[in-house]
């Protein structure tokens, strides 16, 4: 059996891992967490986007690992930059980094066939308060989201406790993108919303592995994607943070396949 068609199917389409899936899960996600801890020391204040995505192309060819965003749909470069207002696919540039901007990388490797996807915050110089405010509401959105993945519990559940502590900080979860199934493929089923009511989609079942990646803003929860087909922004020119891992659910919770090796997933906590 050809090993992108292994296991199961379940009637929402999404794909059941086996037990020996998740080595090959871990081994990916922790080469892109160990990229994104490495990426740090160089987002500082006069370094452009495109500088640091050479970095972070560099670090994926001496990893042994392949950049899964080169060459996807046409996309050239090793990882997304999203800056201030941008909510994600942003695209690195010469645009340089100015004292106080906030910026999601996102890094996406394959290795041995397996797909590590994640991405988080940066913060360059200085960080302002309502910026610093924004990342840990993200932040603390996601791990609810991932403390509600357990069998038995359902997609809507993930996008419940990720919605309702959000809004209960007075910002706004975005409806426009989501996370997705993976593991041999990039993208598959199913669609991990980050809104929703509890109790309702797909049930989760040991062996799912899929993303979840909340878009947080300070403002509305609207976006528009710019000219170039990939750059989504706010409508409102908000501020926008988003941080994502890479989870597979096991018996009973879920493993996370892009936790930081060194502790640095969180720009300002340890």
């Amino acid at each position: 059996m050809n090993d992108q068609h292994r296991g199961r199917l379940t009637r929402d389409g999404i794909r059941i891992h086996e037990a020996g899936d998740f080595a090959g899960m871990h081994r990916a996600g922790q080469v892109a967490a160990k990229i994104l801890d490495e990426i740090g020391p160089h987002v500082v204040p006069g370094v452009t986007t495109g500088e640091l995505d050479a970095i972070i192309e560099a670090k994926v060819n001496a990893a042994g690992a392949k950049s899964a965003t080169i060459g996807y749909k046409g996309y050239q470069h090793a990882s997304c930059i999203s800056l201030n207002h941008v909510v994600c696919h942003g695209i690195p540039g010469d645009k340089k980094l100015k004292d106080g901007d906030i910026l999601n990388i996102d890094v996406t490797v394959i290795v041995d066939g397996w797909f590590g996807d994640t991405s988080r915050m940066y913060a360059a110089g200085n960080l302002p308060r309502k910026a610093e405010r924004l990342i840990e509401v993200t932040h603390d959105a996601l791990m609810l989201g991932i403390e509600a993945v357990k069998p038995g519990n359902t997609f809507g559940d993930i996008g419940h406790a990720i919605q309702t502590f959000v809004e209960a900080h007075r910002m706004s979860v975005v409806r426009d993108f989501c996370g997705h199934g993976l593991g041999r493929v990039f993208h598959s089923p199913p669609n991990v919303l980050h809104y929703g009511r509890p109790g309702t989609g797909p049930v989760l079942e040991e062996g799912m592995f899929f993303t979840i990646e909340p878009m947080v803003n300070i403002g509305r929860p609207e976006t528009k994607v710019l000219a170039d087909d990939w750059t989504a922004v706010t409508r409102d020119k908000s501020l926008s943070a988003q941080f994502e891992h890479s989870v597979g659910v096991t018996a009973t919770g879920c493993e996370i396949f892009t936790l930081s090796p060194a502790g640095l997933f969180h720009p300002t906590r340890s």
